[in-house]
């Protein structure tokens, strides 16, 4: 048996909450490491913390100025040198399909050869990672450091309910991202990918804190009741809209739009039923996508719900925000989607993904001059790399607004 599967068998007995055990230990005896180091990303996705038993009993890290905020971002391990000490530090992101959640740091005597062990290294991060994602339904510890502070109830319900903060695929990629992090109340977001469709779903529960939360997630249940018993489009919309309205009796509802991506040709079905927008950038020109309004969830009994259709190109990115990003006002009361928002789209032009929601963010806060958020806010990237097989055609339905 190879090293590395003996490793991963290791990590596949161990405790859940003794993954960086077996880790280090394997690290010091089969490639001389000298300490190694795990930390991960906090929900609002400003600063890395150790995984350790006491929660922020080490310093955090903030992503945008430590190396491991680079390696978190980065596309390539950073391996850096340290002369004085006669070490080399390398940090590797730690992924789960293309979600990362943190960064592995591995020192290593300085004359060891570590672009040899890079591949070694990435593997086994990307072991760490399927582990973890399983550990964090047995033990806190690996949730405890993801936050700076402590989440407000609605913020933890909102958090469990997430899928994920990105994915990635041949045929696409996305990021999503919440905020304010740890006080979020009714804004969520699902995904789910099967051989053929992509099906995103983002949602808008009205209300405030717990209430709110609980609004969300009754929504989200049935919708997911509803796609995995096989129902199409408009009918997990029905469905959810029949499932609040038994609850509230039309005193509470849920905005939400749904798409499902056809994975071989790039035909995207949507149902838009409240508030959620979406903006598309194709060929350097960003747009909104404009389609027929229809009734929140859960406003009126047994509403009918419709599906319209348009079609995504290689190198498309879509942008979905709820309207605590695209009204959200400037001191002047200009709406955020009017135009900053495109503007802050075209400006993140480069940047993947997973990265896309928080550039997204910082041009919210810049136009908003620094004032905190009066609702909640989500923003979901979506990178449409083209169908596993071409198929040629133009684009339809989805009108851009004046167009």
């Amino acid at each position: 048996m190879d090293s590395f599967a003996v490793v991963e068998r290791a990590l596949r007995t161990a405790a859940p909450h003794a993954l960086m055990d077996v880790v280090v230990k394997a690290l010091r005896e089969r490639h001389g490491a000298l300490d190694a180091e795990l930390r991960m990303a906090d929900y609002g996705m400003r600063t890395l913390q150790v995984v350790e038993p006491v929660p922020l009993s080490t310093e955090p890290l903030h992503i945008h100025d430590s190396p491991q905020g680079r390696a978190l971002r980065a596309f390539e391990p950073l391996v850096l040198p340290d002369r004085e000490a006669g070490t080399v530090t390398v940090h590797l992101p730690v992924s789960v399909r293309g979600d990362r959640l943190g960064v592995l740091s591995v020192t290593f005597p300085g004359d060891a050869d570590t672009r040899s062990l890079l591949p070694h290294l990435e593997e086994l991060c990307r072991a760490l990672g399927h582990e973890i994602t399983v550990a964090e339904r047995d033990t806190d510890l690996y949730l405890r450091a993801r936050r700076a502070t402590r989440l407000t109830l609605a913020a933890e319900m909102q958090w469990q309910l997430l899928p994920g903060r990105s994915l990635r695929r041949r045929e696409f990629s996305l990021g999503a991202h919440l905020e304010p992090a740890y006080s979020t109340t009714g804004d969520n977001v699902d995904w789910s990918v099967s051989a053929e469709h992509l099906t995103i779903a983002v949602a808008n529960g009205m209300g405030e804190g717990v209430e709110a939360a609980l609004l969300t997630n009754l929504a989200v249940s049935a919708m997911r009741n509803a796609r995995r018993a096989g129902l199409g489009l408009a009918d997990q919309a029905a469905l959810t809209d029949q499932a609040v309205y038994a609850q509230h009796r039309g005193r509470a509802h849920v905005s939400m739009v749904l798409l499902r991506f056809a994975l071989a040709t790039g035909e995207v079905e949507v149902v838009e039923a409240g508030s959620p927008r979406i903006w598309l950038r194709r060929e350097g020109k960003v747009e909104p996508l404009v389609f027929d309004a229809q009734l929140p969830l859960g406003m009126f009994e047994d509403t009918h719900y419709v599906t319209e259709h348009f079609r995504v190109r290689p190198g498309d990115r879509l942008l979905l925000a709820t309207d605590g990003v695209h009204e959200s006002p400037s001191p002047a009361g200009e709406p955020f989607g009017d135009q900053a928002l495109a503007r802050a789209l075209t400006a993140s032009r480069l940047l993947p993904s997973a990265q896309v929601p928080r550039a997204v963010f910082h041009a919210l806060t810049e136009h908003r001059r620094g004032r905190p958020l009066e609702e909640d806010a989500l923003i979901v990237c979506v990178d449409w790399y083209g169908p596993r097989t071409p198929s040629p055609g133009p684009a339809r339905g989805g009108r851009p607004a004046g167009g």
